[in-house]
């Protein structure tokens, strides 16, 4: 069977019309971020803020008229208010106007009341067989967040844990390369994925969902929405814990987590350089700031082990991370050298925990991951007993 194409996408969506103003969501230029992969499509229908929460019907009808195609195995339509839509012009990859309200349709109701001391906005819906949910973040990027977030995860399952780990930078995933995972999410009924699988542990990225090389030119309420879907519409089942590999920054992606998802709490991974401690700070005052308990920091590429004579030397400094943990008054949860062995495993999909698992590289990883899964006890512990969460400003 031919693959679906972007114009037949477009004339199957010119028959549904917009119910107020009379005319073919395709032609009122509604239709947003178009991306196709192996019969997965994903699109966004932009709307006008004050109207998005009566929209939900049309959003279902695009989506049942894309899915009817042949060809077609998942599709996946999100509203987005992101500013009003305008009538004229054609739908697909472009036409996003700038950004005036960031406003944003959800499509679901938070549970009436506030269980468990969620905070206002959280849907307790999402991810809800999921026992704790760990936030891995750091200030800017290149700092090793991702093969970290990874190796807690593996590190988690080793000690015999259910783990999902979820990819949330939407605009560089990398988890399908770093998991040694390709192919495609199925799904049996049209309507949610099954996550990848490796290593014992399961994966959820948009990596799986488009072309490696493929740029994610989407604005900040279309990767909100894509990432609360990458949640909700995964066939997760139960998992102890999922591990989230944040995008860097303090962006749409990072509120979207804090805000919508009951975080059990977050991490910080910084190397120990003056400038990257800066930008974490950022990040854990973030994080403290939507009241999401920070378990502490990890200082990574925290000094360069020699592989041949296994001298050290502090290419970054060193201890940086550790002080600044003092200071702010959070865990220091472990030092991570710079390696090859660290490199290596990454690149070519073998996480070091699980490829050399005996090393002493391994084995610091897996120290991190008890320390976030003791952390995860007291959380949950504190919670329960209506312990005041203490926010330092």
């Amino acid at each position: 069977m031919p693959d679906i194409t972007e114009q037949q996408i477009l004339d199957a969506l010119s028959n549904v019309k917009d119910p107020d103003r009379g005319q073919d969501i395709v032609n009122l230029g509604m239709v947003q971020g178009l991306q196709m992969k192996d019969g997965h499509i994903a699109f966004a229908i932009e709307v006008d803020p004050e109207r998005g929460p009566n929209l939900e019907p049309l959003r279902k009808e695009a989506e049942k008229t894309v899915h009817a195609l042949p060809g077609v195995i998942t599709a996946t339509v999100v509203l987005t208010a992101e500013r009003a839509a305008s009538g004229g012009g054609g739908g697909g990859n472009g036409g996003a106007a700038p950004s005036d309200t960031h406003s944003h349709d959800h499509s679901h109701t938070p549970p009436p009341g506030n269980p468990q001391g969620a905070a206002a906005g959280i849907d307790l819906e999402i991810l809800a067989g999921v026992g704790a949910i760990v936030a891995v973040a750091s200030g800017k990027g290149g700092g090793g967040k991702s093969t970290t977030a990874i190796n807690i995860a593996m590190g988690l399952a080793a000690a015999g844990h259910k783990v999902g780990l979820l990819d949330a930078d939407i605009y560089g995933p990398s988890m399908p390369r770093m998991m040694g995972i390709s192919g495609r999410p199925a799904s049996e009924d049209g309507r949610t994925l099954d996550p990848m699988e490796n290593f014992g542990v399961k994966v959820m990225s948009m990596g799986f969902l488009v072309e490696e090389d493929t740029p994610m030119i989407w604005r900040g309420p279309m990767v909100q929405s894509a990432l609360e879907q990458m949640m909700r519409d995964v066939n997760w089942g139960e998992l102890d814990v999922m591990i989230v590999d944040m995008p860097p920054g303090t962006g749409d992606a990072q509120l979207t987590m804090a805000q919508r998802v009951p975080l059990t709490g977050a991490v910080i991974v910084s190397t120990p350089q003056d400038i990257a401690l800066l930008d974490a700070r950022k990040g854990l005052n973030m994080f403290r700031k939507v009241e999401v308990p920070v378990f502490g920091i990890v200082e990574n590429m925290s000094y360069f082990a020699c592989p041949k004579c296994g001298e050290q030397t502090d290419i970054f400094g060193h201890g940086g991370a550790r002080e600044t943990a003092g200071e702010l008054g959070v865990d220091f949860l472990g030092e991570i050298p710079l390696h090859l062995d660290i490199r290596e495993t990454s690149d070519t999909g073998r996480p070091i925990v699980v490829s050399k698992p005996d090393s002493e590289h391994a084995r610091a990883y897996r120290g991190v991951a008890d320390k976030v899964w003791d952390k995860i006890g007291e959380a949950q512990a504190a919670r329960a007993a209506g312990a005041p969460r203490i926010v330092i400003q």
